[in-house]
């Protein structure tokens, strides 16, 4: 995977040297072990960054720690996460996977995903880059996906809200043609908020136009691990 969380890497190697002094741990398999580790590194991750960040926190990242379920059942979705962040990787080199918690952030840029200037349309690049990510998001069909969309700073601020709000539509509308369910789908346009680079250089400012997504278990997903950890 080309980028790992940092707050998911420290709070697994956290937990798993804390763990692996158990007597209790010594007697479990390995992936008896991976649920407790993830099931733990994904409840303190959302104790921590989930009051720093607050349930109003914007963004990909927001939103999937916003979703952390914790406990063993969360270490179960964490471990069918990880496959998910895997199989986008491997469909999308272009993509930024990262897993966080119990979901993953992705995030497309313009190498990934191309808007005409001051337009919401995708250009044939982006759609051809979005069906590779289609049969993945079919296979794990129990995830909500959040898509945001933002955009650089230049222009005025109002224009770029609803630019980005547009652009985040119409890669929904793209990937529910492609026969993914609209109930999956939410939305959200955040203009020029929250840049990952310098909106003063070319360069910059293309890493800003980017749009991002969160994915997260949807309802049965969690009630299907919930089922699960009650039975280890």
């Amino acid at each position: 995977m080309k980028r790992f969380s940092i707050y998911l890497l420290a709070f697994v190697v956290a937990t798993g040297i804390s763990f692996t002094g158990c007597e209790t741990v010594k007697n479990t398999n390995n992936a008896q072990r991976g649920v407790a580790i993830g099931a733990a590194s994904g409840a303190v991750l959302g104790g921590v960054l989930g009051n720093n960040l607050g349930k109003g926190g914007k963004g990909a990242l927001g939103a999937v720690i916003g979703g952390v379920v914790g406990g063993v059942a969360g270490g179960v979705i964490g471990n069918k996460m990880d496959k998910q962040a895997r199989e986008i990787d491997n469909a999308l080199p272009g993509a930024e996977v990262e897993r966080v918690g119990e979901g993953i952030k992705l995030t497309l840029k313009e190498n990934a995903v191309r808007f005409d200037t001051n337009k919401s349309t995708l250009t044939t690049t982006a759609q051809a880059n979005l069906d590779r990510l289609v049969p993945v998001f079919k296979e794990y069909a129990d995830t909500d996906i959040k898509i945001f969309g933002y955009t650089d700073s230049t222009g005025p601020a109002d224009f770029n809200l609803r630019l980005s709000k547009n652009r985040a539509e119409s890669v929904k509308d793209y990937l529910v043609n492609k026969g993914i369910a609209a109930s999956r789908f939410t939305i959200e346009g955040l203009g020029i908020a929250d840049p990952i680079a310098t909106n003063d250089t070319p360069e910059g400012r293309s890493q800003n136009r980017r749009v991002e997504f969160a994915i997260t278990a949807n309802q049965k997903m969690i009630n299907d691990a919930q089922k699960e950890a009650q039975k280890n």
